[in-house]
């Protein structure tokens, strides 16, 4: 008997644990997305249902999770947003979809999104981006596509990005990269001209 009520106390407490740990996850992935919120101008309200007090962000809008209730998109594409990126985006661990395209951020591409290792797409195009082409983006070895055209990017095109196996899409049209473009594999449709500086 007293062996019955030991395992069903063990039993108790692993779910404790667990519902700790996902509650601790939330936290992450919604104070990540709080202080990016903090960092942009949002003239239309389209972030307002992005409550600091909501421990889940899978209820907010614009936001996707997978049946765990990690993010797995964060969809703000022609929002009008301006404002800069936060290194703390990178907390989001099962991100799969950042699309921020056709808005007015600026500033420079964080290095520490190399975090994001199951991101697919990342589409920061038409937008003010300043700075380099972070090295560190190599190591996201499930990126398909990757748009960072139509912005104010400098410098070379990283070596690194053309060591990413899943690689489909690589554009970088309409910026003022420089230097030489490196060789993607035959598979990958690369988007280059706009960039006069730059040697193909």
């Amino acid at each position: 008997m007293r062996g019955f009520w030991l395992l069903r106390l063990l039993v108790v407490i692993q779910i404790f644990l667990e519902c700790i740990s996902f509650e601790v996850a939330a936290n992450n992935e919604g104070d990540a997305l709080i202080t990016f919120k903090r960092q942009l101008n949002d003239p239309n309200g389209f972030l307002s249902s992005w409550d600091s007090n909501m421990i889940n962000p899978c209820t907010w809008l614009h936001i996707t999770c997978d049946g765990d209730d990690n993010v797995v998109r964060v969809d703000l594409g022609n929002m009008a947003l301006s404002g800069s990126l936060v290194p703390e985006l990178s907390q989001l661990a099962s991100l799969q979809y950042l699309e921020l395209f056709n808005n007015e951020i600026s500033g420079s591409i964080p290095p520490e999104l190399d975090s994001l290792s199951n991101i697919a797409s990342l589409g920061l195009n038409h937008n003010a981006l300043t700075g380099n082409i972070p090295s560190t983006l190599g190591r996201l070895r499930n990126l398909k596509f990757l748009h960072l055209d139509h912005n104010d990017l400098t410098g070379d095109i990283p070596n690194e990005l053309t060591c990413i196996p899943t690689l489909l899409i690589v554009q970088l049209s309409h910026n003022n990269l420089s230097g030489v473009a490196p060789k993607f594999a035959s598979n990958v449709v690369t988007h280059f001209e706009g960039n006069p500086n730059l040697i193909q």
